[in-house]
């Protein structure tokens, strides 16, 4: 084992990494509060302003996956598809199995330039998760309590106030609503089964209103539906500890565009077009399954500096300063202090695994459990 791969192993590496993170990402938030007075005085130009501070949060979790781990991501799609990344606004599709697809996602996100504009449906209660729900609140993200009764009203006007986002946006759906495990795929399953809808075997049955409002409510802003299927090489579960550790992973992003003039207005054909796409979908991971690969052209875009610059530049504004004070406090002698400090140590090491432990699968919701005597 090398000196930099022994290093990655380290768990005072990672508490500095998780320090620079979370420290950065207060500061962020901060900003990003007294931003709020430039919206009423120039809306547009408070959306450019947090998508900026967004990706200065966010693309440290990129570094970590494209810089840190050295993960590599490849596409598979067409020509004419990937020259229309970055250049449009559209809505994405992508399964939901792992516990870094959403890391995947935006590494492509941050390659073609649309992190800190890109969007989500996210469920309510990551609204209250220091960092990642109150950074999205500034970003507008539309957060639903998945209880559709009570969302609508929500999100469609969460999706409408999207309608003229200065800049390119990429809205990411979970169609699934949750992760995929065996007792929701069962569950989920028999829910099909009673609806005479045909059966998934690498999806859960999708949710549709989020998917039919989302096209309903963005169309005319909206370009086109980008359908991902994400796998790993190797049939590896790749973690986002397992990123920290320094693990690499080979991902493959099976991604295709429909535009979205040819998904029906009508809401009912809309949710049986989402109904056969997941179709499509569960064969192409059969078919990956069996081969190794994904249909189409591979392409392999290029990873830019500008998030191994951005987190250096935050753990030297960060880093200095803190191993000045601690140094500052070994060296007064005082058990206090010194005890103080090593409290704080830990506080940060409780604060960034649980940060990590939004990510975990077997950490999820229970969304989806429940599920066999309701219907959507």
């Amino acid at each position: 084992m090398g000196f930099i791969a022994f290093l990655k192993t380290q768990f005072i590496v990672h508490l500095l990494i998780g320090f620079v993170f979370v420290v950065s990402g207060l500061i962020i938030n901060f900003i990003q509060l007294c931003t709020l007075v430039l919206w009423p005085i120039n809306k547009q130009f408070y959306r450019r302003v947090n998508c900026r501070l967004a990706y200065s949060l966010w693309s440290q979790l990129v570094m970590l996956l494209e810089w840190w781990s050295g993960t590599e991501c490849t596409l598979f799609s067409d020509e004419a598809t990937v020259n229309t990344f970055g250049k449009e606004h559209v809505i994405i599709i992508l399964n939901h199995n792992f516990e870094i697809d959403f890391l995947c996602g935006w590494t492509m996100t941050e390659r073609f330039g649309v992190l800190g504009s890109s969007k989500v449906l996210a469920k309510r209660e990551l609204l209250y998760v220091p960092l990642i729900g109150w950074t999205w609140y500034f970003l507008e993200i539309v957060f639903c309590k998945r209880k559709w009764e009570e969302d609508r009203d929500t999100v469609i006007e969460g999706l409408k106030r999207l309608s003229d986002y200065p800049e390119y946006m990429w809205f990411l759906l979970y169609c699934e609503g949750t992760r995929f495990t065996e007792t929701k795929h069962r569950i989920s399953m028999e829910v099909a089964e009673s609806k005479g809808l045909p059966k998934l075997k690498y999806h859960l049955l999708p949710r549709t209103k989020g998917f039919t409002t989302a096209v309903q409510c963005l169309r005319g802003t909206v370009s086109a539906v980008y359908d991902v299927t994400l796998n790993f090489r190797g049939n590896k579960n790749p973690s986002l500890l397992g990123i920290l550790y320094g693990k690499k992973y080979e991902a493959d992003m099976c991604v295709r565009r429909f535009p979205l003039e040819e998904i029906p207005q009508d809401e009912k054909e809309a949710a049986n077009w989402l109904h056969k796409l997941y179709q499509e979908k569960d064969a192409l991971q059969e078919m990956y399954n069996q081969e190794g690969v994904f249909p189409g052209q591979q392409f392999k875009p290029p990873r830019r500096p500008w998030t191994l610059l951005n987190f250096l530049f935050w753990a030297t504004v960060l880093l200095s300063p803190l191993f000045t004070f601690g140094f500052g406090v070994f060296a007064s002698g005082s058990p206090l202090l010194i005890l103080a400090f090593l409290g704080l140590v830990g506080a940060a090491s409780f604060g960034v695994r649980r940060l990590i432990g939004v990510t975990e699968i077997e950490k999820g919701s229970s969304y989806g459990n429940q599920e066999f005597k309701k219907k959507e």
